[in-house]
């Protein structure tokens, strides 16, 4: 099955931007999508959005209106676009199948926002 691999993470100050990418290593068919997953130190892991297969998109409160949720399903590639990033953003961000996290769960890339 698709290995999933992150990357784009890296420091940044409050309200700069980053891209983070998410390559599978082949085409992975859920019905449930894929999303992106956020845990920060001392909090529970926190689904933050998701793309279903028809492109709807869902974002937690925390970040809508600043993170977008992006695939290009050529590239096998999963995106998100995180704009006016805030402290409360620091974290490893990881990608993954919501319904089959067991078999696709990315390693993470590190997010760090200072203020």
């Amino acid at each position: 099955q698709a290995r999933l691999v992150e990357s784009g993470g890296g420091s940044v100050q409050a309200g700069g931007s980053l891209k983070l990418s998410c390559a599978a290593s082949g085409r992975i068919f859920a019905s449930c999508g894929m999303g992106w997953y956020r845990q920060s130190p001392g909090k529970e892991r926190e689904l933050i959005s998701t793309i279903m297969p028809n492109g709807t998109t869902m974002y937690a409160e925390s970040v809508k209106g600043r993170f977008t949720i992006s695939q290009d399903n050529s590239k096998n590639t999963l995106y998100l676009e995180m704009n006016s990033l805030q402290t409360e953003d620091t974290g490893k961000y990881h990608c993954g199948v919501p319904c089959r996290l067991s078999d696709y769960w990315g390693q993470g890339t590190q997010v760090t926002v200072s203020s």
